[in-house]
C-alpha cells in the first residue's frame, strides 16, 4: 500500500454547469432487463470503463465522474438487478451480482475494463477482480462494503432487526409508503453525504425521482432488503473457514487498485478502506476528511484526479488513456495525497 497521488487539476476538464444524467438504454442480458448508462469518450484512445453502484443506489451515481473521465474513459455505468431501471433479479447476493457483472462485460465485449465500484458495488468489484482478473485493467474502490462486524459503525445497523422478521420486505415497502419522496431522498443524502452544501439542486431534483421511480417499483423493497441480507451474510461467512471469505478473495487481487474512503462515512466502517489498501497488494489509499460514504458525488474532481493518476502510473507510457505523454513539468504538479493535499485540490 502507498499513498494515492492527484493529478493536476488544470489538467481535468473545465469546471462547466452541471451535466444531466448520461442517457440509458434497457439491454436484454439471459433473460431480463439490465439498463446501462453509456458516457461516452470525448478524446481517441480511451478505455472501457465499467461502474457499479451502491446498495440503494444507481447508474446515475456516476454521472460527475464519469464526465470528468470522459477524455480518458469510455465509460458504461449499469444497475444491478432490482435497483434503479433495471428488472429484478433471482437472487440478491455479492456472488449473484458479481456473476451479473462479469456478463455484462462479456456481453458488451469491452473488456477488460477499468472497473470502479461504490460501497456494495466495490465488494461486486472485489470478487470480479479477484475471479476473473482477465476482465479488469485497474480497479476503483468508493468506500467498498468489505466486511466488518461493528455494525454500531453504521447507520445500516439499525435494519439489522428487520432481517429477522419473516417477510421484512413487507414492513420496508409500508415503511417507504408513508414517506414522501422529497422527505426519503433528503434522508438518504444525509445518510451518505458529509456536506450537502457540496450538492447541486439539480442533483437533489434528480434523488427525488429517482426516489420516486422506487416507490414505482414493485420489486424495490424486497431486492432492497434482500441484498442487505446478502451482504450481512457475506460479511458474517468473511469471519469463518472456507473459500468465502470477501477479505480472503480481497488478498488475491493483482490489479493496479485505488482505495477511497471518506473520514465521515456513515455507513461503512471508517476502517474498511485502510484495511482493504493494506490487503490488496498493488493498492494506493486516498482517505478524504469531511467526505462521507459517495465520495464520487460528494467531490468528484478530487476522486478524479486519483484516478487519472492511477491510471497514468498502470499506463505503460506513463500517461492516462487517451491523454498525451505527460512531460515532466506536469509530473511534478502531481500532489501526494493527505490532508494539506485535500485542501489545496478543493481549494481549486
Amino acid at each position: 500500500m502507498k499513498p494515492a497521488t492527484l493529478w493536476p487539476d488544470h489538467l481535468l476538464p473545465a469546471h462547466h454547469d452541471v451535466p444531466p444524467p448520461w442517457p440509458g438504454r434497457q439491454v436484454r442480458l439471459d433473460g431480463t432487463v439490465t439498463y446501462v448508462r453509456d458516457t461516452p469518450a470525448t478524446a481517441p484512445g480511451a478505455e472501457p470503463a465499467l461502474y457499479v453502484h451502491g446498495l440503494g443506489g444507481s447508474s446515475q451515481n456516476w454521472t460527475d465522474l464519469a464526465g470528468l473521465l470522459a477524455d480518458r474513459l469510455d465509460g458504461q455505468a449499469i444497475d444491478l438487478p432490482g435497483f434503479g431501471r433495471s428488472e429484478p433479479g433471482r437472487r440478491y447476493t455479492v456472488p449473484a451480482f458479481a456473476e451479473r457483472v462479469v456478463r455484462w462485460i462479456e456481453h458488451s465485449d469491452r473488456g477488460p475494463v477499468h472497473l470502479f465500484g461504490n460501497s456494495l458495488g466495490g465488494a461486486v468489484a472485489v470478487r470480479v477482480a479477484a475471479l476473473r482478473p482477465e476482465l479488469v485493467r485497474t480497479l476503483t474502490l468508493i468506500s467498498p462494503a468489505l466486511p466488518f462486524l461493528d455494525f454500531r459503525r453504521s447507520l445500516q445497523g439499525r435494519m439489522l432487526p428487520l432481517l429477522a422478521i419473516p417477510r421484512g420486505e413487507r414492513l420496508a415497502a409500508w415503511r417507504l409508503a408513508q414517506l414522501a419522496p422529497e422527505v426519503m431522498a433528503q434522508q438518504v443524502m444525509e445518510a451518505c453525504i458529509a456536506d450537502l452544501t457540496r450538492i447541486s439542486e439539480q442533483r437533489r431534483q434528480e434523488a427525488v425521482e429517482e426516489i420516486r421511480i422506487r416507490y414505482e417499483a414493485a420489486h424495490y423493497a424486497a431486492a432492497y432488503v434482500r441484498t442487505f441480507r446478502g451482504l450481512v451474510s457475506s460479511f458474517l461467512r468473511s469471519y469463518l473457514p472456507g473459500s468465502g471469505s470477501l477479505w480472503r478473495l480481497t488478498a488475491t487481487v493483482r490489479v493496479p487498485t485505488l482505495v477511497v474512503g471518506g473520514r465521515a462515512d456513515r455507513l461503512v466502517d471508517v476502517r474498511v478502506a485502510p484495511q482493504a489498501a493494506r490487503v490488496i497488494p498493488d493498492s494506493r489509499l486516498l482517505l478524504l476528511d469531511g467526505v462521507g460514504h459517495v465520495a464520487q458525488l460528494e467531490v468528484p474532481r478530487t476522486v478524479a484526479r486519483a484516478v487519472l493518476a492511477l491510471l497514468a502510473e498502470a499506463s505503460p507510457d506513463g500517461a492516462p488513456p487517451g491523454g498525451e505523454q505527460t512531460d515532466a513539468q506536469a509530473r511534478a504538479l502531481i500532489t501526494e495525497t493527505g490532508e494539506s493535499g485535500l485542501r489545496r485540490d478543493m481549494a481549486g
